[in-house]
């Protein structure tokens, strides 16, 4: 109760897209995908973001893809990033996500921004946002360890890309991060 009123009073980062407001349909979530998030894992969708292409149109046909090939109740993603930095609400924090390698879920939050990393920049849109997003989950629901698809999947993905790679692997994404919402108990 105390993360949801500090939820409500923090508000979501700028540019959030709620499920209700990009006309979600997830499926009823089965109890044994219930986890506690401890950790957040970045990705890419690993699919060219092209001028013109319509983010509400993209999650919308993702969750559908999902739900239709893969028996996925929902998106496999909590968060998704468009490259204009909009940030949209994907599935259910307190349920498990899905993923196309193996890898230990139980307790990974996965965020997704839009694009193909390995052959395309990260917007600086996108980047923002995503400080914004690691900073309130930081925040909000204490989640400070963070890590990249292809660490988690060794050998398996180059997910997220190497452009979103080298923010992380340099330290930068940490530090802004650590900027806008500094540890006080560390």
């Amino acid at each position: 109760m105390l993360k949801l009123l500090l939820a409500l009073w923090l508000g979501q980062p700028q540019g959030f897209v709620s499920r209700d407001q990009w006309g979600s349909q997830p499926q009823p979530m089965p109890e044994e995908l219930r986890h506690s998030p401890q950790r957040v894992v970045l990705h890419h969708s690993g699919v060219l973001w092209k001028e013109g292409d319509d983010p509400y149109r993209k999650i919308r046909a993702l969750q559908s893809w999902g739900q239709r090939d893969k028996g996925w109740p929902d998106l496999p993603y909590h968060f998704l990033i468009a490259p204009d930095g909009h940030i949209f609400e994907g599935r259910d924090l307190n349920y498990r996500p899905e993923s196309n390698t193996q890898y230990d879920l139980d307790g990974v939050v996965n965020v997704e921004l839009w694009g193909n990393f390995d052959e395309q920049p990260v917007t600086a849109p996108a980047l923002q946002a995503t400080v914004e997003l690691l900073a309130w989950l930081r925040q909000v629901h204490g989640l400070r360890e963070l890590s990249a698809h292809r660490l988690q999947a060794p050998g398996q993905t180059t997910c997220p890309g190497n452009d979103l790679m080298r923010y992380y692997e340099s330290g930068q994404l940490q530090r802004q991060v650590q900027e806008r919402h500094p540890d006080t108990d560390d």
